[in-house]
């Protein structure tokens, strides 16, 4: 990683460990469960959002004003919007999808969750999805919650992620292999 990328991960991480603190002692893990979901889903889906949290020409106080007013339209709790005010006025909100994605971890974990990303080359149907939830449970001991991603680029199979653990049963990753064999028979 490098290290403008490993700073901004631990900017991020303090404060989703206190936003995370803070929501537990008052007993609000639900709200901000609630919250960081939305957040997380308007960044994705607003290029003008991700702009205001990202650019060096917006001045401290339109970054605050802008953020206030984004929290407002949201309704997000008042520990996410003080946050982001805060974050806001110390030029951090560049870190804010690092902020939310770390505080989906820790959600997670306190609730016994992992999160897997998966890629497949179609979508997944209710069935298939429930069936690789049941064997992730079964692998992990922890409820999982699918990421699925779709991507064209695979023939079949699936390649799913849970932690730094990577499970590859693409046709791609067979054909590798096979190719390897095949090499190695040589």
């Amino acid at each position: 990683m490098s290290e403008p990328a490993s700073i901004s991960t631990g900017i991020a991480a303090r404060y989703a460990r206190a936003v995370f603190d803070l929501s537990r002692e008052s007993g609000d893990l639900k709200a901000l469960a609630s919250d960081v979901a939305a957040l997380d889903e308007a960044i994705k889906a607003s290029p003008e959002l991700r702009g205001v949290l990202t650019s060096p020409v917006i001045s401290r106080e339109e970054q605050g004003n802008a953020v206030s007013a984004v929290a407002a339209k949201m309704g997000l709790g008042a520990v996410v919007a003080n946050t982001l005010k805060l974050m806001a006025s110390k030029r951090r909100l560049f870190v804010t999808p690092q902020m939310v994605e770390a505080l989906k971890g820790m959600l997670a974990d306190d609730a016994g969750e992992v999160t897997a990303e998966v890629r497949a080359p179609k979508a997944l149907t209710k069935t298939q999805s429930e069936k690789l939830s049941k064997a992730l449970k079964a692998s992990t001991g922890k409820d999982v919650n699918l990421d699925v991603t779709i991507d064209d680029g695979l023939i079949g199979g699936l390649v799913v992620k849970i932690g730094s653990q990577m499970i590859d049963t693409s046709v791609r990753a067979k054909l590798n292999a096979l190719q390897n064999t095949m090499k190695e028979v040589r």
